[in-house]
């Protein structure tokens, strides 16, 4: 069995995002792409994540054919594949169907940023696609276009969100600072409006972040 380090991440985040109630049953996915490979490991369809093992992860190439594994891959495996290929910044993706991120994307609003955490960390209003079935070729196409060259975390339309980043921690905390902004803009709605980041306090405050806490 290869790549047995980022099968665990995998499976790791697979067991997090589920302990966290960030998904319920088996819906939700996670995936990595493989180092200096087109290859990627994701999780497998309809499969409890507390029964889950580092071998049930199921490795494909680029064409979406299984190199590795004896079950088929989640269903959204052709939109994690499409945004390793238009996007080779990223290396892991996170789909999980939070509470609150979840609530923006069924009422087809944006999440602002209004927290600086937020802008730190993610750093753009999170856009919400126009609605495709799971699975499907329009949201592949829906997905990638609301994502554009530089986001970090997308809605889908009645669906549930994507965070990503260039390891499995930072897609991963993408999810939960998207889902907590989405928590506190709810709150905040009734007691008056919404005061979004400038677009330079948010250039500000992720420059700081890269500057922020120890250096090896």
């Amino acid at each position: 069995m290869q790549y047995l380090q980022q099968r665990q991440e995998v499976l790791q985040a697979a067991r997090e995002i589920y302990e966290a109630q960030l998904v319920s049953g088996t819906w939700g996915n996670v995936s990595v792409k493989v180092p200096d490979q087109s290859l990627l490991l994701i999780t497998p369809s309809g499969m409890d994540y507390d029964s889950m093992g580092i071998e049930d992860i199921a490795l494909l190439d680029w064409e979406q054919k299984l190199v590795e594994g004896q079950f088929k891959p989640s269903v959204e495996t052709p939109l994690h594949l499409e945004i390793y290929k238009k996007r080779p910044d990223i290396k892991a993706i996170v789909h999980v169907h939070s509470l609150y991120a979840t609530a923006f994307a069924v009422a087809r609003q944006n999440i602002p940023v209004i927290l600086e955490e937020t802008a730190q960390i993610i750093g753009h209003e999170i856009r919400v696609t126009s609605y495709a079935p799971c699975g499907s070729k329009q949201l592949v196409e829906n997905t990638m276009k609301a994502l554009g060259k530089d986001r970090k975390a997308v809605l889908l339309a009645n669906h549930g969100l994507i965070g990503m980043g260039a390891n499995m921690a930072e897609a991963l905390k993408v999810c939960y600072i998207a889902d907590k902004t989405a928590q506190i803009a709810i709150y905040a709605r009734t007691l008056g409006p919404l005061h979004s980041l400038r677009a330079d306090d948010i250039e500000h405050l992720q420059h700081n972040f890269k500057q922020y806490g120890q250096k090896k």
